[in-house]
């Protein structure tokens, strides 16, 4: 019988909870037309709004991290025309949709801790695209597309389930690559063309000092290698032929930026 007492007030709690979720969403999106900025995490969300929809032609930004989200719904995300950043950390996606590539002013996308095991076969059309985060997701090997963004300039995949580094890395226009927490094995020796690439991660893979390309040492760009936790000694690195080339180019960068 007390049972029965309690559950009406609670019913009525959720409701209110709901109503104020809801006015809680219009305040943002009314912030958001202004400013330009739509920021809601940490709300249990399980969809995209769908009143963001009448905010196409004004977001700049758009933070969803920390919710439930499992898709993106294609009639609406590929719609923000001015969008330059968004982030979906910590949701549930498992497919990006086609339409998210039309976004031809995003710089910056951020998917860490997802489901992803691929991107669209458009990603590459993301041409203004400088930085991408997929760390924690499901990916299996290094996706192609990444290699026609030109202007991108930091990629993270770490902690997904890559095993090898094929030859197409040698596109890859990068700064910075982190592929920590993966499984590989092999590395393509063309790595070392990739011609902007300064910082290479790759703590803690299953990489045998054999299958580290030496000419990362001697004739890559790469002034920053981190290859702790592997199938090898540190100091078993520090006897390969060219790894004093490789720290002149660490100890110039090192001085640069002291």
């Amino acid at each position: 019988m007390a049972g029965t007492q309690l559950s009406p007030p609670r019913a009525k709690n959720l409701s209110r909870g709901a109503r104020m979720g809801n006015s809680a969403l219009r305040a943002h999106v009314e912030t958001a037309q202004k400013t330009g900025v739509f920021q809601l995490k940490d709300r249990g969300l399980t969809e995209f709004p769908s009143e963001l929809q009448k905010l196409t032609s004004n977001l700049r930004t758009i933070d969803l991290s920390n919710n439930k989200i499992e898709s993106l719904p294609p009639m609406i995300i590929g719609k923000f025309t001015l969008l330059k950043s968004l982030s979906l950390n910590n949701n549930k996606l498992a497919v990006l949709p086609d339409e998210l590539c039309n976004l031809k002013k995003l710089e910056m996308l951020s998917l860490n801790n997802n489901h992803l095991r691929e991107l669209p076969s458009t990603f590459g059309q993301l041409s203004a695209l400088k930085t991408l985060s997929l760390s924690g997701n499901q990916l299996q090997a290094l996706p192609p597309q990444l290699c026609s963004l030109r202007h991108l300039d930091v990629v993270d995949l770490s902690k997904n389930q890559i095993r090898c580094i094929p030859d197409i890395v040698g596109d890859l226009q990068v700064i910075e690559l982190n592929l920590n927490q993966n499984q590989i094995s092999q590395i393509s020796v063309k790595i070392s063309c990739c011609p902007r690439l300064k910082v290479l991660r790759l703590e803690e893979n299953c990489l045998e000092l054999s299958m580290l390309p030496q000419s990362i040492l001697s004739d890559s760009q790469i002034c920053l290698l981190a290859v702790e936790g592997n199938l090898f000694e540190i100091k078993k690195l520090r006897e390969l032929e060219g790894y004093d080339k490789y720290m002149e180019r660490f100890t110039a960068t090192k001085k640069k930026f002291a």
